[in-house]
């Protein structure tokens, strides 16, 4: 596996169910999420990520799509991050650390990202994660696993 990769985009909404914009820096807040998007407000899925070699499948059946487009806050490019255990600890650029949470998750009814594409790859390949430790982000940041953990049998797939 992989244990390195980079930030392509940092992306936010002020709306749930619809595509994410990118910025070009962001703050990842402890226990919160991105600051600026909707989706940040604590709990289990603070935060979203969908790997940039999920968006080339889609864009590889046609769909004419880009990082933000999944509703994802960051695009990663070089991780397999569908393949990493529940409780893995990512380092993102110099300080922020997140743990992974739940791989996938149920698209909901009407969701605005399949109505676009067809399809949608974030139940399937995305994960979400906790802030753990807070810190800048931008485009070009390493992402980093810094502890894989044995996984536990609470995340959704």
């Amino acid at each position: 596996m992989n244990r390195k990769g980079s930030i392509v985009a940092v992306n936010v909404s002020d709306r749930k169910g619809v595509a994410k914009h990118g910025v070009p820096a962001g703050t990842l807040v402890v226990e919160h999420g991105l600051a600026g998007d909707v989706h940040a407000e604590g709990g289990k899925r603070q935060l979203s990520l969908l790997a940039l070699e999920s968006i080339d499948k889609m864009r590889a059946k046609g769909a004419q799509v880009k990082p933000g487009d999944f509703a994802e806050n960051l695009t990663t490019e070089g991780l397999e991050l569908d393949s990493l255990p529940i409780g893995t600890l990512l380092k993102v650029g110099p300080e922020a650390i997140l743990a992974v949470t739940q791989i996938g998750k149920a698209c909901h009814k009407g969701c605005a990202i399949r109505e676009l594409v067809g399809d949608c790859i974030m139940p399937r390949e995305g994960i979400f994660a906790r802030v753990i430790q807070g810190g800048g982000v931008k485009p070009g940041d390493i992402i980093e696993v810094v502890h894989v953990s044995g996984g536990d049998s609470n995340g959704e797939r």
